[in-house]
């Protein structure tokens, strides 16, 4: 079941991450079947919990405000493209919760998301390592950055980010099987070359935060070693891209640079899992601690470390868009934009505040920043997107649409809070996914791509499912009775 709930966004990758309309109404129909079961199979099929009534009324107040929306946006097409893919969003989560209440089940989900992570980031690296074999093409805007099979480099960073936190995090977890821990460490050596190729900085941030908050989630060594090993992995092997142009860039030169730069991967996907394999088995042995980092201050150290990741990222950008001068769409699409903070989304971000500002209510209307970024825009740029969930929706849907979609995200944090203290090993996982997705959502228009924001969904669907369960406390173990002592003085005597 979790194979088939997790199929769908893994097949819209290759239908262009399902951003048109077309594969959003396949995706849509399947998930309608996938309610169908639900409501089929279990007895309650809605949240039972406050917290999860609350993210999925939140959700479906998103997706009826979209909907209305249409009546006064300015363009009505892409009102209604968003409405359609809302639905797809809401109706997904409501057959989610259901199917993913059961333990077993939930912990099928990280390597079934591992799995179809991996699987992406693979075919996008095939045409770079073995461009005679695989033939893929390569949109103009993309330049040489990593676009496919999504077509959009961004969001492949962000599925080559959530891959490597969620192997990091089954590497991490010592309830999982040797193998699966080696597989795990090995798939992040592909995941960091794919991540460094889309040269995207928002979703190489939105990594760093990840594992910064997956540790904060997992204190223990045990993670902290598997962090280790996934970093260093995914470094060594971006490392083994960039000396190969051909691989880097797409520049013109010999197909072996691709073949070499494969079998290096191939070497420190190897380590890794060996690596892995060992500290595991030291792990079990005891001759490798396994217990709880001992700082008191560990995790608001770590949190405030993934804070720190994101506001840098945003200050910078703001800062950097005053002296941008390019209009370049291709500009950036080497190595050289990681060293570089040039961007333009300062400037989509205040042409949709500035539409707030005017509309603080209802909003422009669901796609209706495109309109006003060709009225306000001081760059010849065309954009459809305010390059950011929370900003967009203030823009085009107002305080209303603000707060549908502040209770989504409440109900999903008072949701992880529950279910953490429940099963804290189960959980930690979902929550440092769910919180890698949502920083890059916040600096991109990643809403717009199933792909990426469906298995995020999925993640919140398991919170709330799991939120659920009624604790099981170990049945303590009764101590003998100590003898009295006037007994104690007969038996001496």
């Amino acid at each position: 079941m979790v194979c088939g709930l997790l199929a769908v966004p893994f097949v819209l990758a290759f239908f262009s991450g399902g951003f048109f309309d077309e594969s959003r109404l396949w995706a849509l129909l399947a998930s309608c079947l996938l309610l169908v079961i639900a409501v089929a199979l279990t007895p309650r099929p809605l949240p039972r919990s406050r917290a999860g009534a609350l993210a999925l009324g939140g959700l479906w107040a998103l997706t009826a405000w979209t909907a209305l929306s249409i009546t006064w946006a300015p363009l009505r097409g892409p009102a209604f493209h968003d409405a359609q893919r809302l639905l797809l969003y809401a109706v997904w989560f409501t057959a989610a919760v259901p199917l993913l209440r059961g333990r077993r089940t939930a912990r099928a989900v990280e390597p079934a998301l591992a799995a179809g992570f991996t699987g992406v980031v693979l075919y996008g690296l095939a045409g770079r390592l073995l461009p005679g074999v695989i033939h893929q093409s390569h949109g103009l805007r993309a330049g040489g950055r990593l676009d496919q099979p999504l077509t959009y480099w961004n969001a492949e960073g962000t599925i080559a980010a959530l891959a490597i936190v969620v192997c990091a995090r089954l590497a991490g977890d010592g309830q999982r099987r040797p193998v699966t821990r080696a597989l795990a460490a090995a798939a992040c050596a592909p995941a960091g070359m794919a991540l460094y190729l889309t040269y995207s900085r928002g979703a190489l941030g939105a990594a760093a935060a990840g594992l910064l908050v997956l540790l904060a989630v997992a204190p223990d060594r045990r993670q902290l070693r598997a962090i280790v090993v996934a970093g260093a992995a995914a470094a060594l092997a971006a490392g083994s891209a960039a000396v190969f142009p051909v691989v880097a860039s797409l520049e013109k030169g010999s197909r072996t640079q691709g073949v070499a730069a494969l079998v290096l991967l191939v070497i420190w996907a190897v380590l890794a899992a060996a690596t892995t394999r060992w500290v595991a088995a030291s792990e079990r042995s005891g001759r490798l601690d396994a217990s709880a980092l001992s700082l008191p201050l560990v995790r608001p150290a770590l949190a405030l470390g993934a804070v720190a990741v994101v506001v840098a990222f945003v200050v910078a950008t703001a800062s950097a868009e005053r002296t941008s001068v390019s209009n370049n769409p291709v500009v950036g699409a080497t190595a050289k934009r990681l060293t570089s903070l040039q961007s333009h989304r300062y400037a989509y971000w205040k042409v949709a505040l500035g539409a707030f500002k005017d509309h603080p209510l209802l909003g422009l209307g669901s796609g209706g920043f495109e309109v006003r970024w060709l009225e306000r825009r001081k760059i010849h740029e065309s954009v459809s997107d305010a390059h950011s969930l929370y900003v967009e929706t203030a823009g085009e849907l107002g305080l209303i649409g603000l707060c549908a979609l502040a209770a989504f995200f409440a109900g999903i944090a008072l949701a992880a809070r529950l279910a953490m203290a429940i099963d804290p090993i189960l959980i930690a996982g979902p929550i440092a996914l769910f919180i890698t997705w949502a920083i890059h959502a916040g600096l991109d228009w990643l809403w717009e791509m199933p792909t990426v924001s469906v298995p995020a969904l999925a993640l919140g669907a398991l919170l709330v499912a799991q939120a659920e369960r009624v604790p099981t406390e170990p049945r303590a173990t009764p101590r003998p009775a100590r003898p009295e002592p006037a007994l104690q003085r007969s038996e001496s005597e």
